[in-house]
């Protein structure tokens, strides 16, 4: 279906989720490129706020986003990727149903299945390695651009190859890329290795009140912070974001959790277990969504509520202090 919509010269609004992380926007930005190859028209965006961290924002590609005010109300073609529900679009969901033929491409578990055309396969570790195909399939050739975005998504998603979503086949794309002539250990530098001074300010302060609840389901440990906070150390709110992945390192617990304070005063909750929790199940029973060891949702409770609605759908929740306990898949 893409391939005829690049040989039919047709318009085709590409659209990550609210605040792209690695896989999205490297998802977006390779197909986007892809496409304009094959001739297709391509605008590329996302929901706002339309702003990226520094992190991403030397990506190929990332300078010819626009934002959603810019994209035609009714493309002739809309993709959504690495967003597991509609809500995850922002104001460009209602794109879904005014394009020709909306196309959904992701990796999520908790993904209810929507859009025309579904490429979703939850078994996958990141929505690029669907992308990777895609392209195959159109017949565009991978080069460094292409490989950069892709291998960004796919180095994230996966925790480095750290993660028990990387498979046979992860390596073997990741071969392919490197093959390419990328330089791997940049893109990693820049991904997982470069923080303002600032972060450390916040880090010690953030995990300095961090509070571990070993009878909360297969354990808990959970800490808050917020994007005032952040702004008082010098840092964007999406500087946040990685904080999980350092409390989820906490040997005594299960589940990690991170309480993110936004400036419209909801709660962004990210979770992430070791492998004996099914988060995609918790995140889902309190409205949002993602991968069984890695999930997240919006909570419009304050902090002692939304740490109280979690503690109750973990208490529920089927777990076994001695299961496997692969490592999680990041959203």
């Amino acid at each position: 279906m893409l391939a005829d919509a690049a040989a039919e010269h047709a318009t085709v609004v590409l659209s990550a989720h609210v605040q792209p992380d690695a896989d999205a926007l490297g998802s977006t930005l390779a197909l986007a490129e892809g496409l304009r190859r094959r001739g297709a028209r391509v605008l590329a965006t996302f929901p706002e706020p339309f702003v990226l961290p520094a992190s991403l924002s030397w990506l190929p590609g990332a300078v010819g986003l626009v934002p959603s005010s810019a994209v035609p109300s009714s493309p002739d073609v809309f993709v959504s990727l690495d967003a597991a529900s509609p809500g995850r679009l922002g104001e460009l969901a209602p794109l879904l149903d005014r394009a020709g033929t909306s196309v959904v491409v992701d990796h999520h578990a908790s993904n209810p299945g929507f859009g025309d055309v579904r490429v979703v396969d939850p078994g996958a570790p990141a929505t690029v390695t669907l992308v990777a195909d895609l392209l195959d399939g159109i017949g565009v050739t991978l080069d460094a651009t292409l490989a950069t975005c892709l291998y960004a998504g796919l180095s994230a998603d996966t925790g480095s190859f750290r993660f028990g979503s990387t498979r046979p086949d992860t390596h073997v794309l990741a071969a392919r890329l490197l093959e390419t002539g990328i330089d791997h250990a940049d893109i990693s530098r820049r991904l997982f290795d470069t923080a303002p001074f600032g972060w450390l300010g916040l880090l010690s302060t953030v995990t300095g009140r961090a509070r571990l609840e070993t009878a909360v389901g297969a354990g808990l440990v959970w800490t808050w912070s917020s994007t005032a906070e952040a702004a008082e150390h010098g840092l964007p709110g999406e500087q946040l974001e990685a904080l999980v992945d350092v409390v989820r390192s906490t040997e005594e617990a299960d589940v990690a959790c991170v309480l993110k304070g936004q400036d419209d005063g909801t709660w962004s909750v990210s979770m992430r277990s070791r492998g004996a929790t099914d988060l995609s199940r918790v995140a889902t029973a309190l409205g949002g969504g993602g991968h069984r060891a890695a999930a997240g949702f919006t909570s419009h409770a304050d902090r002692e509520g939304t740490i109280a609605a979690i503690r109750a759908e973990l208490s529920t929740s089927p777990s076994s202090r001695t299961a496997a306990r692969p490592r999680a898949v990041p959203d």
